[in-house]
């Protein structure tokens, strides 16, 4: 069925156009006419749906229906081999493609399963004199795509040699944008044909739905747009009496808009190759014919195999590009963190001293430095007021960099100013600190080349959705864009937040009085506990590094593994990095709480949820009790962190069978409350008891894991929230922790 086809009324059409972006395209009922397809349920190897064009083509009796078995629809022999091959072949795409013969017709036999049904899809074989010579020619032009220097060198190898093997008129790679639209990015096609090379076509043109089908197949073929689908036999599955899911069919068929839109694009047949990075959809090859074509499955495979080959190396050349990127900011990045590391006073001062390397550092026009809430402006930049406005937003915003070619279009108070900061490139660092570094780049009026109007894009009469009728370059003028942050710029941002964060870190632990012990433990801390996941985290990249180099195909259980221990031993990381944050803001005095009234039995409730798995995993008895309705004024997630500690050690120091009591009770005098953690574990030895609250204790046996932060820190909160912190033990006995925090005052 076409759009021209007569059975489609005025009223119909409407709908189809009006329901474009949502149409069914997953369901659509039907196929394509240039092979068959047949549905089978393995369990009983029948037949539960058939395209309305199988018994013609493939030359099967009229009164053999669905429902019936394999052997009626294929004949014994051929139903026998089918089954045979199917059974014996656990990975169906090393049978595509099946040699079938139906009354002297040779044919394809694609395969696949997908939602409990086996899918068997028949194309007829015209001839195999194409292919001769095939193999050799797909050899060499791998080796070329491998030995490609350049992004655009790879480009241009793939269109050519895709087309050559084709024969398409026009063959183009597509790249996806962020804003979802894309651009021609290479080109190879007939003198005749209006080139596209360098336009943009609209987000609109390929709804997300659609894409979505393109990332799950590498490859889909449309021989003639002008084609009447051959519908489903019955319409709907006998099994369930839903729509047939036809995601990964070959032969299923086309919104009748994308056939209407090819046709407005003078393209009579077309094929598309997805092209991925880290499982993402990065861009399209297109192919597309004037006239009917019809491409051999081995030779689309072929093309595949150079699609995937393409996405393969797109990734390498990529990430070669932006490790030169990175690697051209070393010398700076190394000078810019010296100077922090040697400011007398705030590091970030150490910046404003080398304020031309700052501006070099990103290529900016503009940096304001924001030191403690006072900004100092260097280059083209907006006033310090708008630089604060621009400040707060960005704290709400969670990202440690941010970055922007359009700011106006994220913050729109940034309008009022896009002549001098239409980019923006920065960093801040956690609350309640408030330094940042921002960059700037003022705005480029340009004009970017669209193939027709995107305004216009599937828009006609009566503001009815519809394919786009013109593809001709339409110029439009771009307002409130800056050229656009490479990924080597944001890599270098990166790099200097972190080193600000060390550099930060060193001036608080220096400025206390035993700094000298203190920088010596911590150093001893990150080289001991990160040194093993970092090593992990080497290896296991190096591992996904040679999976992938060796299947270019979907990801196998090892990379899983892989990511699996990268994700683990990255939390962990993280906890110590968190511990050692939290550590430098006690030392430095800078450690904050958001106090509100807490109800301590919901407290405890969390808390025995989180904790009850561990003491049953050692058959430990762990109670909590409290006064009732008795409510603390505290930060909430510190206040857990130090209850969650100090239980989390009871349980951990306790042998099994033990028993842990958790009670909170108000005190005898003053208006606080006695939250106390008692344990029936070993104890503590009286000489290490004084000294449990230091940095690094971690005397204990059975800790070689701890990082002897986690009491320091406790500590470090009760203290933020006013109260106390103390232990008693009694080896043999076991242990009691001990805190106060300020009660919510009760009313007279």
């Amino acid at each position: 069925m076409t759009l021209n086809d007569p059975q489609i009324t005025e009223h119909l059409l409407d709908d189809l156009l009006d329901n474009c972006a949502n149409e069914p395209i997953r369901i659509p009922g039907a196929i394509q006419p240039h092979g068959a397809l047949l549905t089978l349920l393995e369990t009983d190897w029948t037949v539960q749906q058939a395209s309305a064009n199988a018994w013609q083509m493939l030359g099967i009796a009229r009164d053999v229906q669905p429902g019936d078995s394999l052997a009626r629809w294929l004949g014994p022999s051929l139903a026998d081999a089918l089954r045979a091959a199917v059974q014996e072949n656990a990975d169906l795409d090393s049978l595509d493609p099946l040699p079938m013969a139906f009354g002297g017709q040779a044919f394809d036999g694609l395969l696949h399963r997908h939602d409990g049904l086996l899918f068997l899809e028949l194309e007829p074989v015209a001839t195999q004199a194409s292919m001769h010579g095939l193999g050799p020619r797909l050899t060499r032009t791998l080796r070329r795509l491998q030995s490609a220097k350049s992004l655009d060198e790879l480009y241009a190898i793939s269109v050519a040699e895709i087309r050559a093997l084709t024969g398409y008129d026009r063959v183009l790679i597509y790249r996806f944008q962020e804003q979802g639209h894309g651009q021609v990015i290479a080109e190879s096609a007939t003198a005749e044909l209006d080139a596209y090379l360098g336009l943009f076509f609209p987000a609109t043109d390929i709804p997300q739905q659609a894409r979505e089908l393109y990332r799950l197949n590498w490859l889909r073929i449309i021989p003639d747009a002008t084609y009447v689908a051959a519908p489903l036999v019955p319409a709907l599955r006998p099994d369930n009496g839903a729509p047939l899911d036809m995601s990964y069919a070959v032969l299923r068929s086309v919104s009748p808009i994308h056939c209407q839109y090819m046709h407005n694009m003078g393209v009579c047949s077309s094929m598309s190759i997805s092209l991925l990075k880290d499982d993402r959809l990065w861009g399209l090859i297109s192919c597309g014919n004037r006239e009917p074509l019809q491409v051999p499955h081995t030779l689309r495979s072929a093309c595949q195999t150079i699609g995937q080959v393409l996405s393969m190396q797109i990734s390498l050349l990529e990430d070669q590009q932006i490790q030169r990127q990175r690697l051209a900011k070393h010398h700076m990045l190394d000078r810019l963190s010296r100077a922090m590391n040697e400011a007398s006073d705030d590091v970030y001062h150490g910046l404003l001293e080398h304020s031309q390397a700052l501006l070099t550092l990103v290529d900016a026009s503009g940096v304001a430095v924001v030191i403690d809430g006072q900004v100092h402006l260097i280059g083209q930049c907006p006033s310090a007021e708008q630089v604060n406005a621009l400040q707060q937003w960005l704290q709400t915003r969670a990202r440690p960099v941010f970055e922007t070619a359009s700011l106006g279009a994220v913050f729109p108070e940034a309008q009022a100013y896009s002549h001098v900061a239409s980019g923006l490139l920065a960093f801040s660092l956690p609350k309640p600190v408030a330094n940042a570094v921002l960059w700037f780049r003022a705005e480029v009026k340009v004009s970017v080349e669209w193939s027709g109007n995107p305004q216009q894009s599937k828009r006609g009469v009566n503001d009815r959705l519809q394919p786009r009728g013109s593809f001709a370059a339409w110029e439009q003028q771009v307002d409130g864009t800056a050229r656009t942050w490479n990924a080597g710029e944001v890599y270098a941002v990166s790099d200097l937040r972190r080193s600000a964060l060390e550099a930060d870190l060193s001036r608080q632990v220096l400025r206390e009085k035993d700094a000298v012990r203190a920088r010596d433990e911590l150093v001893a801390v990150v080289s001991h506990d990160l040194r093993s996941p970092l090593t992990v985290i080497v290896m296991q990249c190096g591992m996904m590094q040679r999976v992938i180099a060796a299947d270019i195909g979907p990801s196998s259980k090892r990379l899983n593994s892989a990511i699996d221990t990268l994700q683990r031993a990255s939390a962990r990381m993280t906890r110590l990095l968190e511990d050692l944050l939290d550590t430098s803001r006690i030392e430095a005095g800078r450690y904050s709480i958001d106090a509100e009234p807490l109800d301590i039995s919901q407290l405890f409730e969390d808390a025995w949820s989180l904790l009850t798995p561990l003491a049953l995993h050692k058959f430990i008895d762990l109670t909590f009790s409290a006064e009732p309705d008795l409510k603390i004024v505290a930060d909430p997630e510190r206040m857990f962190q130090v209850l969650s500690n100090l239980v989390g050690n009871a349980i951990k120091f306790t042998p099994k069978a033990g028993t842990v009591s958790v009670t909170a009770a108000a005190a005898a005098e003053g208006d606080d409350v006695v939250v106390s953690v008692v344990d029936s574990g070993d104890g503590i030895a009286a000489d290490q008891l004084p000294h449990v609250f230091e940095r690094y204790w971690r005397k204990r046996e059975g800790n070689p894991s701890g990082t002897g932060l986690g009491l320091y820190i406790s500590q470090g909160i009760v203290k933020a929230h006013g109260g106390e912190l103390t232990a008693t033990s009694q080896q043999g006995v076991g242990s009691e922790f001990r805190f106060t925090v300020p009660r919510v005052a009760l009313m007279p």
